[in-house]
């Protein structure tokens, strides 16, 4: 089955007046894995914030499209339900609602009325996916993301991607303090999600989680553009050289935006 598109043009996003992204223009077909790095400041979190609608963020300009149809123009939870899926830098605790509940009730917001995921079937693709995690069985009862580690959080995270299943995920920093053994485990449950129906968007700053996870294509953000792209040697090429020579070659000057 082919997978859906995501195509960013020429978008422009203001928080509280300044301007941090310039016009970023980037496109994620189903099946490719992309990745975006840049230096602190350039505005990375902030396009994976604007695209899902977080109300700090005002796009002045440009389109969010997912198969053709304007993103932007879209509730919060109506972007989630047309297949577009955050992981985010820092995921929110919510007491009183515990993670099988809440990945239940996520699982039928996407299927229509009287086909709701059954409760023995939930059960059993959640204690696999939890396996392919290393995650503590226990932790399906616990209140969501509440008293949880910052590696628990980010597993729940990949856990969540691995149950809802979305066409266009967004990895904002997911590798983020994690030791080593908890990046292969994150990112061997990533990879379980490859496939030609699925398309990935990964934010990080270092190539450590690129080793595991090998991208299709690599873009490099700075001053609130893409100004270079390339493939997985583009990635390596930043993490033995720095970001100096990409300025040096575009005649960027040092310059970063708060985001």
């Amino acid at each position: 089955m082919a997978g859906s598109t995501l195509e960013i043009k020429d978008l422009h996003v203001e928080i509280e007046g300044q301007e941090i992204l310039k016009g970023v223009n980037l496109t994620i077909n189903g099946g490719e894995f992309h990745a975006v790095m840049g230096p602190n400041g350039t505005g990375k979190s902030t396009l994976a914030s604007a695209i899902m609608g977080h109300p700090k963020y005002e796009v002045t300009k440009g389109e969010v499209l997912l198969d053709g149809e304007n993103v932007l123009e879209m509730e919060v939870d109506e972007r989630a339900q047309a297949g577009l899926f955050l992981a985010m830098q820092y995921p929110s605790e919510i007491s009183g609602v515990t993670n099988s509940d809440f990945l239940r009730s996520s699982i039928n917001a996407h299927r229509e009325e009287g086909d709701e995921i059954s409760l023995m079937k939930f059960i059993k693709d959640m204690d696999a996916k939890m396996d392919t995690l290393d995650m503590d069985k226990n932790m399906a009862q616990r209140y969501l993301n509440e008293g949880f580690s910052g590696g628990e959080k980010k597993r729940n995270e990949i856990l969540q991607l691995m149950m809802i299943e979305p066409a266009i995920a967004i990895l904002d920093e997911i590798d983020s303090g994690l030791d080593i053994d908890a990046l292969k485990v994150v990112a061997q449950g990533i990879n379980e999600m490859r496939n030609d129906s699925f398309g990935c968007l990964i934010i990080t700053h270092y190539q450590r989680l690129l080793n595991y996870i090998t991208p299709d294509k690599v873009h490099v953000m700075m001053q609130g553009r893409v100004v270079k792209s390339g493939g997985p040697e583009l990635s390596q090429r930043l993490e033995a050289e720095g970001y100096d020579w990409i300025k040096q070659e575009l005649g960027i000057e040092d310059e970063t935006v708060n985001a």
